[in-house]
Parts: C-alpha cells; sequence; structure tokens
C-alpha cells in the first residue's frame, strides 16, 4: 500500500433551520490517497492480489483514525472510492467492497449493516459526497444523510482516494417519521 497523504475533515453542526443543536452534530471523515495498484497495467483481469495486498491494510489505517477523529461511538457510516483519470472506477470498488476492507469499520463500530458506499471517477479536487446509514439499522431516516468531502491535489491519474466517513447522530433536527409509521399508499 502507498499513502501519499491522509486528510482529516471533522465537521460540527451548532445551528440547523436557525435552532442551535446541542451537542454539535458531529461527522468525521479520514481519507488516504494511496497510488492505484493497477496503474500502468492496462486491463487487469484479476483484480485478486491488489485487493489482497491493499484492501486490509486500508481499513486497519482508516477505521480507528475516523472514529477517534468522530470523538464518540458512531450511529452512521459510509465509504467512498475516488479513482484518478487513469484508473477504472472498478479499482477503488475492488478495495472497497470487501470483507478484508469494511469488516475493520464494522468490527471498530459494532455495526451490522452495509457501508453505504460512492465510487467514481474524477480530476484532482472532485467534489464527492460520502453516504451514511445507520450502523445496525439502515431503515432508521434519521440517520440517512450525506457529508461532501473534496482533496484539491487528490486523486492524481494513478491515484484512489479511499475514505470513511462516520457521524455520531443522525441528522441535525431531524423530525420524519419511521419508516415503519408511514401509511401503505397502495391501501
Amino acid at each position: 500500500m502507498n499513502v501519499r497523504k491522509t486528510v482529516t475533515v471533522v465537521e460540527e453542526v451548532r445551528v440547523e433551520g436557525e435552532r442551535a443543536v446541542s451537542p454539535p452534530a458531529t461527522v468525521a471523515v479520514v481519507a488516504a490517497v494511496i497510488r492505484n495498484p493497477w496503474a500502468g497495467q492496462g486491463f487487469v483481469e484479476d483484480l485478486g492480489p491488489g485487493i489482497d495486498a491493499n484492501a486490509s491494510d486500508l481499513g486497519a489505517l482508516l477505521a480507528p483514525a475516523v472514529l477517534e477523529e468522530l470523538g464518540a461511538p458512531a450511529e452512521a457510516y459510509g465509504k467512498a472510492a475516488i479513482v484518478g483519470l487513469d484508473g477504472e472506477i472498478e479499482h477503488g470498488s475492488a478495495l472497497i467492497h470487501t470483507l478484508a476492507f469494511g469488516d475493520h469499520f464494522r468490527k471498530a463500530a459494532d455495526a451490522t449493516t452495509l457501508l453505504p458506499a460512492v465510487e467514481k471517477r474524477g480530476a484532482a479536487g472532485i467534489v464527492f459526497d460520502i453516504p451514511l446509514k445507520h450502523v445496525t439499522d439502515a431503515t432508521i431516516r434519521s440517520h440517512h444523510q450525506t457529508v461532501e468531502v473534496r482533496i484539491a491535489d487528490a486523486p492524481h491519474p494513478e491515484e484512489i482516494v479511499i475514505a470513511l466517513a462516520a457521524a455520531a447522530q443522525g441528522r441535525p433536527q431531524q423530525r420524519l417519521a419511521a419508516f415503519s409509521t408511514e401509511r401503505d399508499p397502495s391501501a
């Protein structure tokens, strides 16, 4: 795993809808900017060796770091893979859609749900939104949210940005009813 740098973003929302949010709604993101393990190789049929060499180490690096930055138990979480222009979206997907990567975060967060994800290709400085969902119940509406991220100089064409995000709560001032209380429109 060739990490050029890591980037941390911590957002604290203190006012939403002209009302105080107390305690502040906190979301943390930790991203690693890595060299694409398949860069310069043309089309690679078997991504397995690159996955084996990188996915678990990335999860082990990012999972404890994002929870430490959050400073509270995670209630919502998500992940991202942003591939530089010389790579394939499949390269990012290969790294984040494995148990070797995701289980580090699930175990550290005491989570049971699938990690929602964004994957895309783009130039350095691309803006991307990481979707978040509740760590144990994906139907809890209050925790369906996104966090916007931008790294000014990444990804380079032969890099991938791999990021994890965690929230200590649902959306600030959330007030939608639970899915189970919604009336069936076919009734």
